[in-house]
């Protein structure tokens, strides 16, 4: 079975630059970028936000206590991962679950304990994207996800997955507080959205930035699937709370995640894409 390709970040300098040798090189340690890469990602991004959520009434320790235990949880799991030296669907999955999970809690922070209106934490949020892409820029000269081939490329590549998780609960969250949406009719404006970026890549958008742009989008796309399903009826969502929702969609995480193991279309080079590489 094969994957129609959708947006992914090349560069020419990507496949011609070279980091400097104390650098380790290693194989790709990110998965091609198709409807798989998309579907994992909005399903984590959902996790992300019931998740954090529920573990932090669960937890009933405080915004600022949940965030500290899953810095460290995320610390582990990056250790993990960067100790790798391919892709392995189940480690970068995980990376990705938690990292979304721990992005979220640093935004709440922000918000609910420290009362920062979403607008500021939306604009610091995206001007630390822009810090990190440019100091990744300006060591690596790309910003590709088929050229994380070395240590600190993959180290830029998971701080900046961090910020764009932050960055996208502000996003996501201060759209809701300025339109005043129910949660199902606010899935519709990310999904627009990334439909735009999806169609302005296929006239010719640079596809790094469409790349992303798609990857920002898709976390206030996550959280408003998320609240709409877990949300009571009497808050216009479907009623399954944070738990159960939490739970269908880690089983559906692990399902894929399963599938793509074993039949391995996603991984590094599975997909021929022009121009690619």
């Amino acid at each position: 079975m094969t994957s129609t390709p959708l947006p992914s970040p090349t560069s020419t300098s990507g496949s011609t630059h070279r980091s400097p040798a104390r650098a380790r090189h290693l194989l790709s340690k990110v998965p091609e970028v198709t409807v798989w890469f998309w579907l994992v990602k909005v399903l984590c991004t959902t996790v992300g936000e019931s998740f954090a959520d529920w573990v932090d009434a669960r937890l009933g320790v405080g915004l600022v206590a949940t965030a500290l235990v899953f810095t460290a949880v995320t610390a582990v799991v990056l250790a993990v991962q960067m100790g790798l030296r391919s892709y392995r669907p189940a480690a970068y999955w995980l990376t990705v679950v938690v990292l979304s999970i721990t992005g979220t809690l640093y935004t709440d922070i922000l918000t609910d304990e420290r009362g920062v209106p979403l607008a500021v934490s939306t604009a610091v949020f995206a001007a630390l994207l822009a810090v990190v892409f440019g100091a990744w820029w300006a060591r690596e000269r790309t910003l590709s996800i088929h050229s994380i081939t070395t240590t600190p490329r993959e180290a830029f590549y998971w701080l900046a997955v961090l910020v764009t998780f932050a960055l996208g609960t502000a996003v996501g969250d201060g759209t809701l507080e300025l339109t005043g949406w129910a949660p199902g009719t606010a899935v519709l404006l990310p999904a627009g959205l990334i439909v735009a970026v999806a169609a302005a890549w296929r006239l010719g958008l640079n596809p790094v930035l469409a790349f992303w742009a798609a990857y920002v989008l898709t976390r206030p796309l996550g959280a408003n699937i998320g609240d709409w399903l877990a949300s009571s009826r009497a808050e216009q969502g479907l009623g399954l709370g944070t738990a159960l929702t939490s739970g269908l969609f880690l089983v559906a995480i692990l399902a894929v995640v399963a599938y793509l193991t074993v039949t391995r279309v996603d991984a590094p080079g599975a997909v021929d894409e022009p121009g690619t590489r």
